[in-house]
């Protein structure tokens, strides 16, 4: 019998989740081709992975192995903001090479696509319109306990045939008051695809970013009780390691467990040097979005 390995994994912050997620997949993933392979490259290293961060502002939470910097740690969570919705293409026109979707235009915008009218100008349409951001938190603020706080980005009617379709399915969201009255935010995300070197933990720290400072905040300023992030469980279907990539997460990280500490191997995001650099690029990078997105109009 050929089945995919499901594999399970926890920590108290979000580095160290990502570790022994990616450490867990090396040890007991599977080979997979993949659509996007070019000639010679290797398969891929699969499995479906279970991840649960149980503090996610816990320290340390930065992972140095992760392909990428602070700025583009910064950048993401600008997009999941929704500060590259006007990015997306229109999709009557075959010659827009824009992108097929962001995941905050189908939070908070399901239903509407982008086209191209016949005045040359790009309009939104479609049968309905949800904000389902705005849906969340209503709903978490007059029924706490609610099971149906959920937003999801899969539209049939684009992503069956879509090239590129989004990897994030949907968001889950339940609370959980204490003995102080303090609200918890329990929440599940699960990704139908997730590239576990080159995009999962700039995901996992974005989306922690965004319950924070967006489903949280709302939540706390609408009901008035202080409310706080409890563990997030992430569900990828695929979680994978591109073939081209094992080396490079080889070198990163796997080869270094061994002969290094986890304590360098980890950033504190609350170190005043980490988290100025974190910020110190915000308005060249709003600048650099902003100038792309006069490009792309």
């Amino acid at each position: 019998m050929q089945s995919i390995p499901v594999l399970t994994v926890s920590g108290h912050s979000l580095a160290e989740a990502y570790e022994r997620a990616l450490l867990a997949l090396y040890r007991d993933g599977i080979r997979f081709p993949t659509q996007y392979d070019k000639p010679g490259d290797p398969p891929s290293l699969d499995a479906t992975m279970n991840i649960t961060i149980e503090d996610p502002l816990a320290e340390p939470m930065i992972h140095k192995a992760f392909p990428g910097g602070l700025a583009d740690l910064r950048e993401y969570v600008y997009e999941l903001e929704g500060r590259k919705d006007g990015w997306v293409k229109a999709i009557n026109d075959p010659d827009d090479t824009r992108w097929e979707y962001t995941y905050h235009g189908r939070l908070q915008n399901y239903g509407q696509w982008k086209e191209r009218a016949a005045n040359g100008r790009n309009r939104f349409t479609g049968h309905f319109q949800v904000d389902q951001i705005a849906y969340v938190i209503d709903k978490l603020v007059s029924q706490p306990f609610s099971r149906q706080a959920q937003m999801i980005t899969w539209m049939p009617n684009l992503d069956l045939a879509c090239y590129d379709p989004p990897c994030l399915q949907s968001l889950w969201y339940r609370l959980l008051t204490d003995e102080q009255g303090v609200q918890w935010l329990n929440v599940n995300v699960r990704f139908r695809s997730n590239d576990a070197w080159g995009a999962n933990f700039m995901n996992m720290f974005g989306f922690i970013q965004f319950n924070q400072h967006v489903v949280a905040a709302g939540i706390e300023q609408r009901s008035g009780k202080p409310v706080r992030l409890a563990r997030m469980n992430w569900q990828a279907d695929s979680y994978h390691i591109y073939g081209k990539d094992l080396e490079q997460a080889e070198q990163r990280l796997f080869k270094r467990v061994a002969t290094t500490v986890f304590e360098d191997r980890v950033y504190r995001f609350s170190d005043p040097a980490i988290n100025e650099m974190y910020h110190e690029d915000e308005a060249a990078i709003l600048s650099k979005i902003a100038e792309t997105s006069k490009q792309m109009k």
